[in-house]
């Protein structure tokens, strides 16, 4: 079943705790192996699984145990900035460093080294 925001809350639970649980079949782990390695109750594990709400740590500290961390940057991909940020910004980039400020956290002019 796919996930779709036709479902609702309980559904979508539901069809995610469905799939971990086939996830931890698949790496041959039991409900007990999962929970001790995760840092979780057994019964937290039981309740996910079977589609209970749960906490967000809980839901990463499982998914991290079975390989799927990573899945959540591809649900939830980071934002770039938008194209009028992007035209804003234009010809604005630093070109050069500053030579401002840099002096006074040395505390002493700069000089060749040659003057005696």
């Amino acid at each position: 079943m796919n996930i779709s925001s036709l479902m609702n809350d309980a559904a979508v639970l539901e069809e995610l705790g469905h799939r971990l649980a086939r996830r931890r079949l698949g790496q041959d782990l039991s409900q007990a192996d999962l929970a001790k390695e995760a840092g979780v109750g057994k019964r937290t594990v039981e309740r996910v699984e079977a589609g209970e709400s749960t906490q967000l740590t809980t839901l990463i500290r499982i998914m991290r145990v079975l390989g799927l961390l990573e899945s959540l940057d591809a649900a939830i991909p980071p934002m770039g900035p938008s194209p009028m940020d992007l035209l804003k910004l234009r010809g604005k980039e630093r070109r050069r460093a500053s030579a401002v400020g840099h002096r006074s956290e040395r505390g002493s002019e700069w000089s060749w080294g040659d003057e005696t």
